[in-house]
C-alpha cells in the first residue's frame, strides 16, 4: 500500500481539559432559545451521513473504473478524509453539549437522512452521480443545521458553517469533474464521425 492509500486519520483535537472549557453550561443551556434534545438528534444524525459519506467515497474510489480514473481517485480519497474530520467535530461537539455520539454502526442508516448508495456500478459517472446526491443532501442537512442555531449556539453554528463551504466545494469538485466527462465524450462523438 503506498502513502497515498492511506487515509489521514484527522487529528482529535479536543481533550477532556479542552472540552471543559466548551461545554454549555447547564445554566447556559436553560436558558438558551435552544432546544438541545433536538439539536443532539440533529447532530448525530449529521454524524451518521458523514460516516456514510466517508465510506461511499472511500470505497467508491476504490472500486472506480473509467476515464479520469487516476485523476478522479485522489480527489475522492482526500473528500473522504474530509467527511472523516466532519465527523470528528460532530462528535466533540455533540459531546460538549452533553451528548453522545451515536455508538453503533448498524444505526447509521436508521439516523440518516442522506442516503449511502453503494457502488455496485464502478463506472467513474455512475460514482460521480452517487456522491454528488449525497453532497446535495449534505448540503441541505448543515444549511438547516445552521438555521436552527444561528443566534442560538454559536459554536454549533460555525461548526456548521465550516462544514457547509467545504460540502460546497465538493459538490463544485464533483460537476466540474462531470463537465470533464461530457466534454471528452463530444470530443470522442466527433473523432468517430
Amino acid at each position: 500500500m503506498s502513502t497515498g492509500d492511506k487515509a489521514k486519520i484527522p487529528e482529535q483535537p479536543l481533550n477532556k481539559k479542552h472540552l471543559n472549557n466548551c461545554i454549555m453550561g447547564k445554566y447556559a443551556v436553560k436558558i438558551s432559545k435552544l432546544d438541545v434534545p433536538e439539536l443532539l438528534k440533529t447532530l448525530n444524525a449529521a454524524l451518521a451521513e458523514e460516516w456514510l459519506a466517508y465510506y461511499q467515497y472511500w470505497i467508491g474510489a476504490r472500486l472506480m473504473e473509467g476515464p479520469m480514473r487516476s485523476e478522479i481517485e485522489p480527489e475522492l480519497l482526500k473528500h473522504a478524509n474530509e467527511e472523516l474530520g466532519h465527523a470528528v467535530k460532530l462528535a466533540d461537539r455533540i459531546i460538549q453539549l452533553e451528548g453522545t455520539p451515536i455508538i453503533n454502526p448498524k444505526d447509521w442508516f436508521s439516523l440518516a437522512g442522506c442516503t449511502y448508495e453503494a457502488p455496485s456500478d464502478p463506472f467513474v459517472e455512475t460514482i460521480l452521480m452517487q456522491n454528488l446526491r449525497g453532497e446535495r443532501c449534505a448540503i441541505q442537512r448543515y444549511e438547516d443545521i445552521a438555521n436552527f442555531t444561528e443566534g442560538k449556539d454559536y459554536d454549533t453554528f460555525e461548526i456548521a458553517l465550516s462544514i457547509l463551504k467545504e460540502e460546497l466545494e465538493h459538490e463544485e469538485d464533483i460537476e466540474s469533474w462531470m463537465k470533464d466527462l461530457n466534454r471528452m465524450k463530444e470530443e470522442f462523438k466527433k473523432i468517430k464521425m
